[in-house]
């Protein structure tokens, strides 16, 4: 997307040096990641960036309405309601396809939004490791009007809210066989905040402890990482803290907005980067042209349950009153934007925001990107493919 950005990287770029990179980036804290990464960023030129700063506002718009949590009151499932919410969500991510319009323009169009965090420290991490490798412009920046060091202090200070480390605690189950366990042990080396399973935290009446080199911590704040529909699915767990139970800790995200702020938002924003999005259960007749259509399913965990080619008969199958946790969405084409040596790839970029208190609206301060040559973005639409997987964004000033 900046012509002369990318003639430079893919004339530099060989196979070798890629190696090297992936070598530096499993070796830098002795944890490899579980994703693959891709061999190149993505350069954003101002145009585009513009374009997804506008829609990322006309997206935060609804967000901010003063009845968002009563339009929001039905995603939340009685059963996991946690206590103790804040006003709005810590951390907002909103996922965009890179599009091109009738006119050839490349458009963003809103693919998911999270009210929940995402990689933020991994990001900063790849980013750099990137710049050491790879013939990439100076004036080119990963974060939006911050430095590395700014960002990072920026995201300690959202994580930690003054407290020592060591009461601060990153809730996940099973955190290391995760995914994304590399941003929780960039995270803990960023910020000293350790990667805690649900499982070893104990409670005393209101009080949560955990245990470090033998010694017990109470825990003051949950920079929670948890995804709700791995929980409900892990019968297994033996938990001594249901995270529905009244505590006191503050929370680095809230585990509510995780669902007010999702899928189940979609239908509501009016907005010409978010597609047409309807619940199941409003339609009386469903649409003619289903292939222009993708049936999800409200909350699913790495987008399992989506339906890409959908028909009647998967339609037809879903209980009446199960319809309202189903949207059906009009379909995105992705469009081939970055040239590889390979051919042309698709990206999908998330921006990453903070909105911390006192302030009116959420701050994008950085993003991620993710390149696909499959129908979709993820994994399985990806394998045994090459310039593909988890990537960063570069920015024009």
């Amino acid at each position: 997307m900046i012509a002369a950005a990318r003639e430079q990287y893919n004339r530099n770029f060989s196979e070798e040096n890629y190696n090297r990179f992936i070598e530096a980036v499993n070796g830098y804290y002795h944890f490899p990641a579980k994703f693959r990464v891709a061999e190149t960023p993505v350069f954003v030129n101002n145009e585009l960036k513009e374009k997804l700063m506008h829609a990322s506002e006309s997206i935060i718009d609804f967000l901010v309405n003063d009845d968002i949590k009563k339009i929001t009151a039905r995603a939340i499932p009685e059963n996991l309601y946690v206590p103790n919410e804040d006003d709005h969500t810590l951390f907002l991510a909103l996922d965009f396809a890179i599009t091109k319009d009738a006119v050839g323009e490349l458009q963003p169009r809103l693919i998911e939004l999270q009210g929940f965090p995402s990689l933020f420290c991994w990001q900063d991490f790849l980013a750099n490791r990137y710049l050491e490798h790879f013939s990439i412009p100076e004036n080119l920046q990963p974060h939006f009007d911050l430095s590395s060091d700014a960002y990072n202090q920026l995201i300690k200070k959202v994580l930690l809210n003054g407290h020592d480390p060591a009461e601060v605690i990153l809730l996940e189950i099973d955190p290391l066989q995760q995914n994304t366990a590399i941003d929780f042990i960039v995270t803990k080396h960023y910020t000293g905040i350790e990667p805690v399973h649900l499982g070893d935290v104990k409670r005393e009446g209101r009080k949560l402890y955990y245990f470090k080199d033998g010694k017990k911590i109470q825990v003051k704040r949950i920079y929670n990482r948890v995804i709700f529909d791995e929980l409900v699915n892990r019968k297994d767990l033996q938990l001594d803290f249901n995270l529905t139970q009244e505590v006191d800790v503050e929370w680095a995200g809230h585990p509510n907005w995780f669902f007010r702020i999702s899928k189940f938002a979609m239908p509501f924003i009016k907005s010409a980067y978010v597609p047409e999005c309807r619940f199941l259960s409003d339609y009386d007749h469903f649409p003619e042209d289903l292939e222009n259509y993708v049936l999800k399913p409200l909350f699913s965990f790495s987008g399992t349950g989506v339906v890409f080619h959908v028909t009647k008969e998967d339609l037809e199958a879903i209980p009446q009153a199960e319809r309202h946790n189903f949207l059906l969405q009009k379909k995105i084409q992705y469009e081939p934007v970055i040239h590889t040596p390979d051919g042309l790839v698709k990206t999908e970029i998330r921006l990453l925001f903070v909105w911390e208190n006192g302030n009116a609206r959420p701050r994008a301060v950085t993003s991620l990107a993710r390149l696909s040559r499959g129908e979709m973005i993820g994994v399985k639409f990806n394998k045994n493919k090459t310039w593909v997987g988890g990537s960063v964004c570069f920015f024009e000033p």
